[in-house]
């Protein structure tokens, strides 16, 4: 892709970044389905697996994970057509609940939605890579916890330095992540078309009744489907947005789904329910009992489709803390671009600091019950300033608007997702609620107090100052020959 058109008027203009509209509609769908299908499709199947307590259950809950990602997406059309703003979540709910509440979700997006997810898909990228050393049991964990670090840094030092490079690494990688799903596919139907049927004779057996344990495989199976509303966070540079964005929604979702659901058939074809939930590498084991000598090919391709969405991801997350930083809700650090190379290096160096502090937790399904359950809330308060909206301000330009019903259901769905998994999983959704808590003095301190101490506003200014000489940074809105 190369050296984007924003980042040339920082260079060639003296009025700063302006964002160029130059994401047509295959782009669009690229930025949807590039970013979705990354490492949950390969550490997923195991957690909705064990939640949904069956085969069957678990089919269902990736067809109605799916369904609900789309209904969401077509929600976030209305949103993203009626406020035509980069910083998806952030930029709706601030203009329908006010600052304090948009703040939190950049406070949470920060500390938990981007690293965690940035932790979870490096963990799952050293889990294959490594796999195929340790057959007959799981790599180590300080060996997986070492190569996710390093891999981390490695993309961030990338990210910072070229974003030619960045662009080239994420070509290679998703054609690789593309292929090694065909693979899969292709050979869980052929072992079905043989006649293996014995693993779907009782689908249903064992399901799970619970609430709350429907709720956490939900949670896996829309971890899996995160990223549904990205092309939000960049609505200023999609070309005709009114048109382009509920189309690329209504192309890209079914697509994913319908590969998700397909590509778990053939996990469940080849492998029982116990082997699912024995092996933390999904794929590794299902290549290991059908590719033979060419086993080795899996875990390769696997690991590949993972780094190529966590250097994704990390050169994504930066948009929406940049908008932050220009409403003012982030300190000015976070808004600094390298003079020479025009990209973000204080928010990636620090974005790098907090993966690397989340990827020494061990369980990565309790990574998945925290960011899964967050995510839930600050999506469900979208979709609730959607309707509010709708009511408080009904001569709103809406260039999109959706059936009445479809926010309404999301809106209950999301409720559901947020309320029962407190039941069954206290420890991480307390963790979660006290850590958005936290961010409301946080706010009252550096952002609405207005008469702030001298030696506190000089504290702020001078990390801000060091951030910029530390990295060799200006302010995006500054101009550099």
């Amino acid at each position: 892709m190369g050296k984007t058109k924003s980042e040339v008027s920082l260079a060639g203009s003296s009025q700063g970044i302006k964002m160029k509209k130059e994401l047509a509609l295959k782009d669009g769908v690229a930025i949807i389905v590039g970013i979705i299908i990354g490492s949950g499709i390969f550490v997923s199947p195991k957690g909705v697996l064990r939640y949904s307590g069956s085969v069957g259950q678990a089919i269902i809950v990736w067809i109605m994970s799916g369904l609900l990602s789309m209904i969401g997406a077509l929600c976030y059309a209305e949103l993203g057509t009626m406020i035509p703003k980069s910083g998806g979540d952030y930029a709706y709910i601030s203009e329908a609940f006010g600052p304090l509440p948009a703040f939190l979700y950049l406070w949470v997006a920060l500390f938990i939605l981007v690293p965690t997810g940035n932790a979870i898909t490096a963990i799952t990228f050293a889990q294959y890579i490594l796999q195929p050393l340790w057959p007959v049991c799981a790599p180590p964990y300080g060996a997986v916890r070492l190569l996710a670090a390093v891999t981390t840094c490695l993309l961030t030092v990338i990210n910072c330095y070229n974003v030619k490079w960045v662009t080239r690494v994420q070509d290679v990688f998703t054609a690789t992540k593309i292929f090694a799903l065909c693979i899969i596919v292709i050979a869980g139907m052929w072992h079905l078309c043989t006649g293996h049927v014995q693993h779907f004779e009782d689908p249903m057996a064992g399901t799970e009744t619970k609430p709350g344990y429907i709720a956490l495989a939900f949670y896996s199976g829309l971890f899996s489907y995160s990223g549904w509303n990205y092309l939000n966070y960049v609505t200023e540079e999609l070309k005709d947005p009114y048109r382009n964005l509920p189309r690329a929604i209504c192309i890209s979702m079914p697509l994913v789904t319908i590969t998700y659901v397909v590509t778990n058939i053939a996990y469940f074809v080849v492998l029982t329910r116990e082997e699912i939930l024995a092996s933390d590498a999904v794929a590794v084991t299902f290549g290991d009992k059908m590719l033979g000598v060419f086993s080795f090919a899996m875990p390769f391709f696997v690991a590949c489709s993972t780094f190529g969405s966590l250097n994704g991801a990390i050169f994504a997350s930066a948009r929406l803390f940049f908008v932050g930083a220009r409403q003012g809700h982030l300190p000015r650090a976070i808004a600094l671009i390298d003079v020479k190379r025009l990209t973000p290096v204080p928010s990636l160096v620090f974005m790098c600091l907090i993966t690397l502090l989340l990827v020494v937790i061990e369980d990565v399904y309790v990574l998945i019950n925290y960011v899964s359950f967050v995510e839930a809330l600050f999506i469900m308060i979208s979709v609730t300033g959607l309707l509010y909206m709708r009511k408080k301000k009904p001569h709103m330009e809406r260039p999109i608007k959706v059936n009445i019903m479809l926010p309404i259901i999301f809106f209950v769905i999301c409720a559901f997702l947020v309320t029962f998994p407190c039941y069954v999983s206290i420890e991480e959704v307390s963790v979660a609620v006290v850590f958005i808590l936290c961010g409301i003095p946080v706010y009252y301190v550096t952002i609405a107090w207005q008469s702030k101490p001298e030696w506190l506003q000089r504290s702020f200014n001078c990390f801000n100052e060091v951030c910029a000489k530390l990295f060799v940074c200006v302010p995006e809105d500054l101009h550099y020959s």
